[in-house]
């Protein structure tokens, strides 16, 4: 199915309030990937948003695919986090994929995900310690990879290895979930996402053929950084405005609902709450407006472009962890009960919050930039 957003965000709109948003409580209580989200999202082309026309694809680009993911993070952190690594996994194999996938996912067929984070070297995702290694006709890759979004559920991982032969930091492959070698750890059971099936991934000679190398040996690097960096670093962000904007919303419906019977008041006739939710929605509408500038200067290739990339996830999740905090404490011990949405905002922004690249990292990228040093 092809999507035109500009007058298909009500279809969105009515799979997140028929099937995402009932679903949400129970993919975060129960820790189980959101399938029946997912299914219903590539039902309605959602799959193959940024896919090429040519391949059956609705031609979408990233400010599209951001907004689709803020209205998801607005209903399921979940979703919208697997969302977010499908959609930078699909704009690599736009670029370097093979017709026979890209159909596949354009089709609402096939689900990807990056595999790039390693044990060894952590959040520094650019710097793969895995191997890959000629073996006659294929390609043995030996890796310890930390982090997998989707890792039991997705049909195919953006991997990285260290090249081949070439110079360069690392190169890219296409790995089918069922490629031999290959296994996956027990289902993530953490503290916020509790439904994105993060976990790690492990290549004993796993073993695929030559042709599934993505670009160029050697090449990987330039590829994550031109390719994967802007697209991770605005969806990710779009997730965390997402849940800011359900954190505000939540926290006024409370707000407007819970009384001091004593005074014949509500809590939102109240000035201090009021001043905190104030705070709230400020938060949340500046980190919009550098999302929405940086996904301007991306489109315009503007000179500012890779500043803007590097400070829109720090803005987004730094923000977002302010604004699920400040609804937890004006909501008080009514948002401490699994009832309430905001606990589990609240958790969801923590867990985006550490993805790498995690604020650290990219707070010394920004300062690096500002002094005119090389990043890497």
């Amino acid at each position: 199915m092809t999507i035109t957003i500009a007058s298909d965000f009500a279809q969105l709109d009515q799979v997140i309030a028929t099937v995402v948003a009932p679903g949400a409580d129970a993919v975060d209580r129960e820790g189980r990937f959101p399938r029946t989200s997912i299914d219903a999202l590539a039902k309605a082309g959602y799959l193959g948003l940024i896919s090429a026309k040519e391949v059956g694809g609705s031609g979408c680009g990233i400010a599209e695919a951001a907004l689709v993911v803020e209205r998801l993070g607005q209903a399921c952190g979940s979703t919208a986090m697997i969302m977010c690594m499908h959609y930078s996994a699909t704009a690599v194999l736009e670029a370097h994929g093979t017709k026979e996938v890209r159909e596949a996912i354009a089709g609402g067929r096939h689900l990807s995900t990056l595999a790039f984070s390693e044990v060894g070297s952590r959040s520094m995702f650019w710097a793969p310690l895995s191997t890959a290694v000629v073996a006659g006709a294929r390609v043995r890759l030996d890796a310890s990879k930390s982090w997998v979004t989707a890792a039991g559920e997705a049909d195919s991982y953006v991997w990285s290895s260290r090249p081949l032969a070439a110079a360069g930091a690392s190169t890219l492959w296409l790995v089918p979930k069922g490629a031999e070698g290959l296994s996956a750890a027990i289902p993530f059971n953490g503290l916020g996402l509790r439904g994105n099936d993060s976990s790690p991934v492990t290549a004993s000679s796993a073993m695929v053929p030559l042709s599934a190398m993505l670009g160029k040996d050697g090449d990987g690097f330039n590829v994550m950084m031109g390719v994967v960096l802007p697209w991770f670093q605005v969806l990710n962000s779009a997730m965390s405005i997402g849940l800011m904007n359900a954190a505000v919303t939540a926290t006024a419906d409370h707000m407007s609902r819970a009384r001091f019977e004593h005074l014949g008041q509500s809590v939102a006739e109240q000035p201090v709450p009021r001043s905190l939710i104030a705070q709230m929605r400020v938060r949340t509408d500046l980190a919009r407006a550098l999302w929405q500038d940086t996904i301007a200067a991306i489109t315009a290739k503007r000179a500012d472009t890779m500043l803007r990339v590097l400070e829109v996830k720090l803005a987004a999740s730094e923000a977002a962890l302010e604004v699920t905090d400040l609804g937890m404490r004006i909501c008080g011990g009514a948002a401490f009960r699994r009832e309430s949405p905001i606990e589990r905002h609240f958790r969801d922004a923590r867990a985006a919050a550490v993805m790498a690249p995690t604020s650290e990292a990219l707070a010394d990228f920004i300062g690096k930039a500002v002094c005119g040093l090389p990043l890497f």
